[in-house]
């Protein structure tokens, strides 16, 4: 049996003969990554598709079945993410003041972003991509 890898990033095979794969963002599976808290950038963004943004506006973002909530360093990786998923939607999210407010933040080997949870109150849309 062979190992695939999609190249997304979302595992480690442990050099060049993979004696273990882990995961490095631990999407569904509870497992324990590692990670470190990190102090986020300002503003991190969120792909989602615009029949979610109601919910989103009214409840925060959810990490739902994953072990946390995945936000992105930039819009266009936002606007990838959220073309997943059906017509895409771009949130801001005010991940400084979330930090300074107690929320952690973790950085994964890959470059996404993530927290628990987010609340409504550090959301915006975003209209236009730049």
């Amino acid at each position: 049996m062979g190992i695939m890898s999609h190249g997304n990033g979302r595992t480690d095979m442990n050099g060049n003969i993979p004696t273990r794969i882990r995961a490095v963002q631990g999407n569904t599976i509870p497992v324990d990554l590692g990670l470190q808290e990190k102090i986020p950038p300002e503003y991190l963004y969120h792909g989602t598709a615009s029949r979610n943004i109601t919910a989103i506006l009214q409840e925060g973002i959810k990490r739902g079945k994953r072990n946390y909530v995945h936000l992105s360093l930039d819009q266009a990786t936002a606007l990838q993410v959220g073309n997943r998923y059906g017509k895409p939607v771009v949130l801001i999210v005010q991940a400084g003041q979330m930090h300074r407010a107690g929320y952690k933040f973790y950085l994964s080997e890959n470059g996404v972003w993530m927290t628990e949870y987010v609340p409504a109150g550090y959301i915006g849309l975003k209209t236009s991509i730049e």
